[in-house]
């Protein structure tokens, strides 16, 4: 099988479809007890389809906590994204990183198995590979369990504490994993980033930022698309935003990321990680996502309050 091709299974999402644009990280819905809600996701994909423009997922990542549920909760939610994706989704992505090699293998297959339009995986990150040999030698362990599935890998230094450069982790990928399709690139190096395009434009892999309040940085230097938890609530002030740097008219692009960037600045300040999230997604879609899973507290009152006041204020330009 060809690296461009996206899934041999026939309940895949958009076979043949190129990986760009926005994806957004998915929250995990929650009930009040701390369960995994799988009641909401068909609401959640509909409501990502009409009300932000957003036709591509990645399941089980940062946003969504999926190295805080079990291997089983993972298997769960990466059927009901890709059953209730099925002919209204592009891609759906499904993150099977873990800690344990058997584990993600076992996710990989899984994801294979139920038709996901790619895989994903994190560099594990408490006994850490500490060169690219080694990085390279996990992934492909993972990748060959989903021989049909393209294969990205997540780069996220800060959370990983894994800083191996992508540009150096690239070169010659392919021959040691052939499904090899592209990189959601979590980091604000973009000397790194710009360096990866440049030598590798001619594979056309997938490069997916990962960092919303420097897309438009990153869109300067090549990225096709970008992933992350705010195209959740943003993605069609978002969209506008790749449309307006597509055309180009730079001066708007530059008013989106402002105003997503001054709503970002504001709610950091206060304190904002997926709990936070998850709050300002329930207010903004009306779908209850829930609390996190600890060691993650709820968002306070306060800072709903005053996160919502803030996005109801911003006065964003005629898009007309």
């Amino acid at each position: 099988m060809s690296p461009s091709d996206t899934s041999t299974s026939p309940n895949s999402m958009t076979p043949g479809k190129k990986l760009e644009g926005l994806v957004a990280a998915a929250i995990t819905p929650m009930t009040p007890d701390g369960q995994i809600n799988l009641s909401v996701i068909r609401q959640y994909v509909d409501y990502l389809v009409r009300e932000q423009n957003v036709k591509n997922i990645f399941v089980n990542g940062t946003t969504g906590e999926g190295l805080s549920l079990s291997i089983q909760e993972r298997k769960q939610l990466a059927e009901e994204w890709v059953r209730q994706g099925k002919d209204k989704l592009d891609h759906v992505i499904i993150h099977v990183g873990a800690l344990s090699l058997p584990e993600s293998q076992d996710l990989a297959r899984h994801a294979a198995a139920i038709g996901a339009s790619g895989i994903a995986v994190i560099a594990p990150f408490f006994f850490k590979p500490t060169n690219k040999d080694e990085l390279v030698a996990f992934l492909q362990k993972v990748a060959s369990e989903a021989p049909g599935v393209p294969f990205y890998y997540y780069h996220i230094p800060p959370l990983t504490g894994v800083k191996i450069r992508v540009e150096e982790l690239l070169d010659g990928i392919r021959e040691q994993i052939p499904t090899f399709q592209g990189v959601k690139f979590s980091d604000t190096d973009l000397l790194d980033l710009a360096q990866c395009i440049n030598k590798n434009g001619s594979e056309q892999f997938a490069f997916l930022y990962g960092v919303d309040e420097q897309l438009l940085g990153a869109l300067a230097v090549g990225v096709n698309g970008a992933v992350g938890s705010t195209y959740n609530y943003l993605g069609r002030k978002t969209k506008l935003m790749l449309q307006a740097f597509a055309k180009p008219d730079l001066a708007l692009a530059q008013k989106y990321q402002f105003l997503i960037g001054e709503f970002l600045n504001f709610v950091i300040k206060l304190g904002f990680g997926v709990a936070q999230t998850k709050a300002v997604m329930t207010f903004v879609s009306g779908i209850p996502m829930g609390p996190p899973r600890p060691p993650l507290v709820n968002a306070s009152e306060e800072f709903i309050a005053k996160a919502k006041a803030k996005l109801d204020s911003i006065v964003w330009p005629n898009s007309d």
